[in-house]
Order: structure tokens, then C-alpha cells, then sequence
């Protein structure tokens, strides 16, 4: 699917939605390392942004978007409206990122 066929918004400029095919959703479940907890400490130390949980999130988001991309495709959706993402601690130190939507499929006006 097309990333430019993805919004948060409810509908693409220059498209009709033709067909609602429900709610798509992709979720990763992360839990941070020894190892990046120490270096993290380390990090926040010094102050500013710490890199090494910047990233453990940015990858949990992007992974999460690829997997709703893949599930929106599986609809046979060529749209995505409504993107919203969510995240929940599920234990201490593991967390939960959802990236969800709405299916659709659309045409060119």
C-alpha cells in the first residue's frame, strides 16, 4: 500500500471512498534490555534526549504501522483513513504500541 493512501484525517483529498472495509489495527509488544536500561541511565545523567529509548519507541511505531499496512492490504483496502496510535505499559518495562485505522477503499475523483 501506498504510505501517501494513509491519514489521520477522515478522508483524502482528491478521493471518494467507495467502501468502508472496518477497523485495521497492527500491535507490537517491546520490553526494554538490561543492557539499554543501564546505557539509558547513563544517557539520562547527562540530561537531554535519551537515544536509546527514542529509538526502542520510533521502531515500536514504525513496526506497529507496517503491521496495520499489511492487515489493511489483507481488506484488500488501498486507503487508510482515521490513523490513530496508542500505547499501554503492560508490565513494568513492557509496553504496548497500537497502530489502528479504518480500511477503506477509494478512487480517484
Amino acid at each position: 500500500m501506498d504510505k501517501n493512501m494513509v491519514t489521520t484525517t477522515f478522508n483524502l483529498e482528491g478521493y471518494k471512498i467507495v467502501e468502508n472495509l472496518g477497523i485495521v489495527r497492527g500491535i507490537i509488544v517491546r520490553s526494554r534490555s538490561v543492557v539499554g536500561n543501564i546505557g539509558a541511565g547513563l544517557q539520562s545523567l547527562v540530561g537531554g534526549n535519551i537515544t536509546i529509548y527514542t529509538e526502542l519507541c520510533e521502531s515500536a511505531r514504525e513496526d506497529s504501522f507496517e503491521l496495520m499496512l499489511k492487515h489493511a492490504e489483507e481488506h484488500g483496502a488501498n486507503a487508510i483513513i482515521g490513523v490513530r496510535y496508542d500505547a499501554n505499559e503492560v508490565s513494568q518495562g513492557i509496553t504496548e504500541v497500537l497502530c489502528y485505522g479504518t480500511a477503506v477503499r477509494v478512487e480517484k475523483i
